[in-house]
């Protein structure tokens, strides 16, 4: 079996993404998305295996019965990580590996799914735990004349679609 350190490094090195090594066996990646600017990643090698741990987004303020509900619902479609949530409410990705299965192609697979998965599912975390501060956001700045276009995706939301603020989605 080829060393794991090494398999890591050239894996994260071809696929041009930003990482470094805080400590033997130890990674914190980038992964650049577009709803969700960014995701890190921590990835540690253990005696037996390599685990992934991405946050996605923090404790929700609100609605955190349908959150969870949602995240549940999703789990058994994702591909090799699983939403998590730690002892603050915040929430993650993560996933785990064999020692045997450390590859290349398998790296770039396991920090694929992170990435399609928080990237897609950001927003609606967002509008389903958010509403009320993305609400006051945007009458904040529409109040006083600011641009309101990162706001855009939220519009089921603010209301800026033409509804009344709807709910977000379940």
């Amino acid at each position: 079996m080829a060393d794991p350190r090494r398999v890591i490094e050239g894996a994260l090195t071809d696929m041009g993404v930003a990482w470094e090594s805080p400590g033997d066996g130890r990674y914190v990646v980038t992964l650049p998305g577009t709803r969700k600017l960014s995701t890190t990643c921590s990835l540690v090698l253990g005696r037996h295996s390599l685990s992934v741990n991405a946050f996605v987004v923090r404790r929700p303020d609100e609605n955190h019965e349908a959150v969870h509900r949602w995240l549940l619902g999703r789990n058994p479609r994702l591909h090799g990580v699983a939403f998590a949530v730690d002892g603050l409410g915040d929430i993650y990705l993560v996933g785990r590996l064999p020692l045997a299965a450390v590859t290349a192609d398998e790296i770039d697979r396991l920090l694929g799914a992170v990435l399609e998965t928080a990237d897609s599912s950001f927003n609606t975390l967002l509008e389903l735990g958010f509403a009320e501060a993305i609400r006051k956001e945007y009458a904040w700045r529409t109040a006083r004349g600011e641009s309101t276009r990162n706001l855009d995706a939220f519009s089921r939301v603010t209301g800026a679609d033409g509804g009344a603020g709807a709910a977000p989605p379940r």
